[in-house]
């Protein structure tokens, strides 16, 4: 299912981030007590009306050595890029600003649908100063409070009205859908060439958003499958993937289009935070996932280097603890047979399913071994459990009370799960809940 975008866009300190927030609810998808995913308030998830959409904060785009109206116009043109609808924020305690207006004429060449937004009215008087914005050309403006709130509902309402116009629905086949994220210049877009054997185009030449990257077909071993690379798009040269915060949306963008997602990293370079903001949106989204060291011909190795360099992925992704490791180089084609495989074991975990009657068995035995925790004289007790889904597989346990499942326990049963039934490459989720 393809979700719709809304972007939040504006000239400085007209209320941006608040208004993101208000949105998402300061909801994060990211678990707090997961270790070493670093968080990006760039990019998530928000919902109105049964509509679940992403929400674009512009505000955390930030383009360096640039004169500051055109980082304001890369910051619009980026929303417009990426974005289904366009919320343009402005600050009604100031008026209609040359920046406001500069904002709007990008906004109107773009043709996609805008809501304005015209923030900081924190009461009913204050309203009559919201129509001198009706000189943007934006249609009508919509009061809002992103400090208390007010009149948020007013214009989500005329945002996800815009949503009945875009296809959500995507055409299900049978091929597993594998996208390639990282930061610029690790070697996506040259990685899936190689894999392909030829020089192909990514991205459509259609300007427009990752949406409208072209999936290349690939077969192996008799399985279709489906490249999505997040690399291709060059707008304006390489203005955007300067944006190492764009590099992120983008990401997003083409994780929730996948079965299966490589992460590729810089074997030369080494890691660095990005990596791990990137790899942590696979894992939010509970993705398959393959952890991809290229340009490993480029490395001077010894016996020993791939032992350290996997030891160091493990410490600097402890949250992707279940996903392989692979080392190749595009530049010569190495090691590219050692891919497939391992994308073909981690989209099957992803898919796999469980018996009750087993996974009981399992539970039993583990807290035969390991006795459930307990809290002021109460113990834990687990009942039973059932797998409600899969992509990723995600069970449900009955327990007499939900607040006695620690999370250190929960993690031992993921590990106990993870013995015996072999989910590699795939998280898995395990949800307590209190049986009536």
């Amino acid at each position: 299912m393809y979700k719709p975008t809304i972007a939040v866009v504006g000239r400085p300190n007209v209320g941006k981030s608040t208004l993101f927030n208000r949105i998402i609810g300061e909801r994060k998808a990211i678990v707090e007590d997961t270790p070493g995913v670093t968080r990006d308030r760039l990019y998530a998830t928000g919902d109105w009306l049964n509509y679940e959409f992403n929400v674009i904060d512009t505000g955390g785009i930030e383009i360096k050595d640039e004169p500051f109206q055109e980082q304001i116009k890369m910051q619009a043109e980026i929303a417009i890029l990426e974005a289904d609808v366009i919320m343009m924020i402005v600050n009604g305690r100031e008026g209609v600003t040359n920046d406001d207006l500069f904002v709007a004429r990008i906004l109107q060449q773009s043709k996609k649908p805008v809501v304005l937004a015209v923030n900081k009215i924190d009461n009913f008087e204050m309203r009559s100063d919201i129509y001198e914005f009706y000189e943007l050309g934006l249609g009508d403006p919509y009061p809002v409070s992103g400090s208390h709130g007010l009149g948020l509902g007013d214009v989500l309402d005329q945002a996800v009205e815009h949503f009945k116009n875009i296809e959500t629905d995507v055409a299900e086949d049978d091929s597993v859908r594998v996208s390639l994220i990282g930061r610029p210049n690790v070697g996506k877009s040259s990685l899936v060439n190689a894999i392909l054997g030829e020089e192909r185009v990514i991205v459509s030449d259609v300007a427009g958003t990752t949406r409208d990257a072209i999936d290349t077909d690939y077969h192996y071993d008799g399985e279709h499958y489906k490249l999505v690379d997040t690399a291709g798009m060059r707008k304006r040269g390489k203005v955007y993937e300067a944006t190492e915060k764009y590099s992120v949306l983008r990401a997003n963008r083409a994780i929730e289009r996948s079965d299966v997602v490589l992460v590729i990293l810089d074997g030369e370079e080494g890691i660095i935070e990005q990596d791990k903001r990137i790899a942590g949106l696979a894992h939010e989204a509970g993705r398959a996932i393959l952890i991809v060291v290229n340009k490993w011909d480029a490395v001077k190795k010894d016996d020993k280097t791939m032992k350290k360099f996997e030891d160091q992925v493990r410490q600097e992704f402890q949250f992707l603890d279940y996903a392989p490791v692979a080392f190749v180089s595009a530049l010569n084609r190495s090691r590219l047979s050692t891919l497939f495989p391992l994308i073909r074991l981690a989209n099957d975990s992803h898919k796999k399913r469980v018996q009750s009657s087993t996974l009981n068995e399992v539970l039993a035995d583990s807290v035969s071994m390991n006795p459930t925790p307990t809290d002021k004289g109460r113990r834990l007790n687990i009942f039973y459990g059932t797998q409600v889904s899969v992509g990723p597989p995600t069970f449900v346990l009955f327990v007499n009370d939900v607040e006695l499942m620690h999370f250190s326990y929960r993690r031992y049963l993921e590990n106990q799960l993870r013995k015996a039934f072999d989910f590699t490459g795939s998280p898995i989720h395990i949800i307590s809940r209190k049986r009536n």
